[in-house]
């Protein structure tokens, strides 16, 4: 899936977050995000490196200029912090059973930011902008079976389980959320 370039209003204000997209100026926030074992236990399993962390914010960048679509640096209105990123990507992903060209929906928060609800919040705002930018279609998740926190952040913004699976040698489960799902 490809939105047009004209889709234009990337800044999305909530009650409590606002979503951004990423300048360059993120950079340090982002990788002392990526490099903490704890923000990193569910995702890659390892803290991130500098190079590693680079390469994801030319990514979220490049999504946006090829897809119409990807991620936002998520901020608290009342003071502007880094607490983590959203969005929506096409990883390409090498999995069985595969997403082809189905939008995915990742996030991850700051470990102080945990536990308020923030993440909800903000994949919800991600996922209403995407709802209008790309009209009410299937997304997909994929999160790691002992991360029981993203998996209620999940279900609260309306993805089921619909698959366990295997990627880079560890298991996952699949969600979805759309209104055209798999036949």
């Amino acid at each position: 899936m490809r939105l047009p370039a004209a889709e234009s209003s990337r800044l999305i204000e909530t009650e409590r977050v606002t979503l951004v997209p990423h300048t360059l100026d993120d950079f340090d926030c982002s990788f002392r995000m990526w490099s903490d074992p704890a923000v990193t236990r569910h995702t890659t399993g390892r803290p991130s490196t500098e190079e590693e962390a680079w390469a994801r914010l030319q990514r979220y960048a490049g999504q946006w200029a090829l897809m119409g679509f990807g991620y936002w640096v998520i901020r608290e209105r009342c003071t502007g912090a880094f607490v983590g990123e959203v969005g929506l990507a096409d990883f390409r992903r090498a999995i069985v059973p595969p997403f082809k060209d189905t939008p995915e929906v990742g996030w991850a928060l700051v470990p102080h930011a945990w536990g308020r609800g923030l993440a909800t919040e903000a994949v919800g705002a991600a996922l209403s902008w995407a709802d209008r930018a790309m009209g009410r279609v299937r997304t997909v998740c994929l999160i790691n079976p002992d991360n029981t926190a993203s998996r209620r952040v999940a279900e609260k913004c309306g993805y089921r389980a619909y698959a366990e699976a295997t990627y880079k040698e560890s298991p996952v489960v699949l969600f979805e959320r759309g209104f055209d799902l798999r036949a």
